[in-house]
């Protein structure tokens, strides 16, 4: 082929197009020099070679182009360069500072803390890694105190120092060394990870070489450049380039997923005046949470505190409120005024195909239940009152027995539903609402799936077989509700994944595959508990939805058996209680 023929170059491109081969698109942040964005050819040979799209990303601070930026890239490489201004770090500048380059400071602390809300991976080196540090909340010494010579004289090739490798970190995964050798180029270095990431190697002065996240996200950042060092530094870009296309893969599983919450408790959190439209640290859940994390509906309750033996509702409500029924009204109200607010954003959804309409006019779905009958106030007209407002499920009662059932946490009043609550039940079925079962003690469980006419769910249960408490479910209970056709939805709540020790997204996962191997993949679902105590390491808020998606995927799970984990069958169960009387 001739080198100046561009038909034969374009032929040769043609024999192999379309490729069937979906590659990562990786950005990486350009420097800026005298006027111009630049980048060292080999950050994106690198790339190339580990098998990414290399993508050049320029130090602009428009939030629009930075949102753009991360809707189209799959991973962020955060490149070397010059110092960080200290005032990001609310400090002065001492005397051993470097050249600062502020024209990439805000652009690339910016795009870093967006894309640590989406889930991007990123790999940061040497400046990059304290881009991380700076802004996910570490630190950074404008001068490390340093007894090894950090900026060598050597070629960039040449490795100058060995860093230690902490056992059980993503970088002794990468390169199963304890020790490695690398080449270096600073002076400034981080002196603490911060909340989100760890110290994960250090130099043989103290000096911190690597950090990573501590939340199980894939994060790392380098202090030294292996973008020199050919195929000794390529094995982090080809991490980088696999955490890339797993993130891919779970974006275009979501892209035709529609992903659902079956139970959020984000209403307990409204006397504190939270604002749903914006990214509120103190809940978590969002429209931007929903948005990062790529869930397209959640389901709100209103949930209703038990009251003790002899004490009124009215002193233990959230809110001011003279009953039950007022206080669940007050709920709706709330989050009639939400979707009243932000109508471009999010909707409404009473059915499966209000969730997908909205799906595919690019909006977020609320959906509402109640947590605990207590709301009823042995009342029927109240029940349809509240089928009235949408509401989709009661959950019969919470930690205490109430007039409907008795609770897994309570005295057995009744030994089961009660004959009242038989009555409630079969209003429900007539009423196309779902019979809620998470809190209830195994015999109002049993009475219940025999007195429904239509199948029962458990919105945010457990398994009973890896966490011993009173709220999970049983696998007797499992097997029984699979039988009728219901779904247990797996819960985050630490306290039902693990019974000691610190509860994370693979507890979770251990319990969804517990269900499955169980019940089947048919019956299984997730209703998280956010805002109600749920939300563990690695899914800590509705943002981090996606990551328990690139789990699924991980673990070889179907595209087909990861929607219907999130929210299919449930939609499924939904579908068939609200079509139940309809052919009557």
């Amino acid at each position: 082929m001739e080198h100046f023929d561009l038909e034969a170059h374009l032929q040769k491109i043609y024999t192999a197009y379309p490729e069937g081969e979906s590659r990562p698109v990786i950005g990486i942040t350009a420097n800026y020099s005298q006027g111009d964005a630049t980048l060292r050819d080999r950050y994106y040979r690198q790339v190339e070679v580990a098998g990414g799209i290399p993508v050049i990303i320029p130090p602009i601070a428009d939030r629009h182009i930075l949102a753009g930026t991360l809707d189209r890239i799959d991973g962020l490489l955060l490149t070397g360069g010059g110092d960080y201004n200290p005032l990001w770090t609310g400090e002065e500048p001492q005397p051993q500072l470097g050249n600062i380059n502020a024209e990439r400071d805000l652009p690339e602390l910016l795009i870093t803390r967006l894309a640590f809300n989406r889930q991007l991976p990123m790999l940061g080196i040497c400046r990059g890694m304290q881009t991380l540090a700076i802004a996910l909340g570490g630190s950074v010494a404008q001068h490390a105190e340093m007894q090894l010579k950090h900026s060598q004289d050597a070629d960039r090739q040449e490795p100058t120092h060995s860093v230690t490798i902490g056992k059980g970190s993503m970088l002794s995964a990468i390169y199963a060394e304890e020790r490695i050798y690398v080449n270096s180029f600073h002076h400034q270095a981080v002196t603490a990870g911060g909340p989100h990431m760890t110290v994960t190697a250090t130099a043989a002065d103290g000096v911190v070489e690597a950090i990573e996240s501590s939340e199980q996200k894939g994060i790392i950042g380098v202090q030294w450049h292996p973008e020199w060092l050919g195929a000794d530094g390529l094995p982090l870009f080809q991490w980088l380039t696999r955490r890339a296309s797993l993130f891919a893969e779970a974006k275009n599983v979501h892209r035709r997923t529609l992903t659902l919450d079956s139970h959020c408790d984000t209403p307990m959190f409204f006397p504190q005046g939270v604002d749903f439209g914006t990214r509120d640290p103190r809940i978590l859940v969002d429209l931007h949470k929903m948005t990062d994390g790529r869930l397209d509906a959640t389901t709100m309750v209103a949930y209703l505190p038990q009251p003790k033996p002899g004490q009124n509702f009215a002193e233990i409500a959230p809110l001011p409120a003279g009953s039950p029924h007022e206080y669940a009204d007050m709920i709706f109200d709330r989050i009639d005024e939400i979707l009243g607010a932000h109508p471009d954003a999010v909707r409404r959804a009473r059915n499966p195909q209000e969730l997908w309409q909205n799906k595919q006019d690019g909006v977020k779905s609320i959906m509402t239940g109640i947590e605990n009958g207590l709301a009823i106030e042995h009342d029927l007209s109240h029940l349809r009152h509240f089928a009235h407002r949408g509401i989709v499920y009661v959950t019969l009662c919470h930690n205490g027995d109430n007039d409907i059932c008795d609770s897994a946490r309570g005295t057995a009043t009744h030994g089961g539903v009660s004959p009242w609550g038989a009555e409630v039940i079969a209003e429900m079925n007539r009423l196309g609402l779902m019979v809620d079962l998470s809190h209830a003690a195994e015999t109002s469980f049993y009475d219940a799936l025999d007195l429904s006419a239509t199948p029962i769910v458990c919105s945010h249960s457990n398994c009973k077989a890896l966490c011993d408490v009173p709220r999970n479910l049983t696998d007797d209970q499992l097997r029984a509700l699979a039988r009728k056709g219901g779904v247990a939805q797996i819960t985050l709540y630490h306290g039902f994944l693990r019974n000691e020790a610190e509860a994370t997204i693979t507890d979770a996962v251990a319990h969804l595959q517990h269900a499955i191997d169980v019940m089947g993949i048919d019956h299984v679902g997730i209703g998280t508990d956010f805002d109600g105590d749920g939300g563990v390491r690695g899914i800590a808020d509705a943002s981090e939805a996606i990551l328990f998606t690139e789990q699924l995927l991980a673990k070889r799970f179907s595209r087909e058996d990861i929607a219907k984990i999130w929210g299919g069958n449930w939609l499924r169960v939904m579908n068939q209680v609200q079509q139940y009387n309809k052919g009557q």
